[in-house]
């Protein structure tokens, strides 16, 4: 019995402290693939750039601004957004509009 809530105390603790960033240094912002998960204090994924190389890391919050731009999230400093388009919302509510 005590193993399963150590187990799950494990789990919880990898999934509070597993965030995950892209990493690499690169000219072309979309080829970035990399994943990493970031160590304790790093708490935010940055995107910085200069003289047309783009730097892709985990990050602390303290440190961001300036050319250092932050977010939260797993893999949000991404070239390619992941959200739903205005558009596909607008066609899914015109076509639930129609049938019902």
């Amino acid at each position: 019995m005590h193993l399963c809530g150590v187990l799950v105390l494990l789990g919880t603790l990898s999934a509070a402290y597993g965030l995950k960033c892209y990493t690499c240094v690169t000219t072309n912002p979309s080829s970035c693939t990399d994943v990493a998960t970031c160590p304790l204090g790093h708490d935010r994924c940055a995107t910085a750039e200069k003289d047309g190389a783009v730097v892709k890391s985990c990050f602390g919050s303290d440190g961001c601004g300036g050319p250092i731009k932050c977010c939260e999230g797993d893999l949000c400093n991404g070239a390619i957004p992941t959200g739903s388009s205005v558009l596909l919302l607008l066609v899914s509510s015109a076509i639930i509009t129609i049938f019902l």
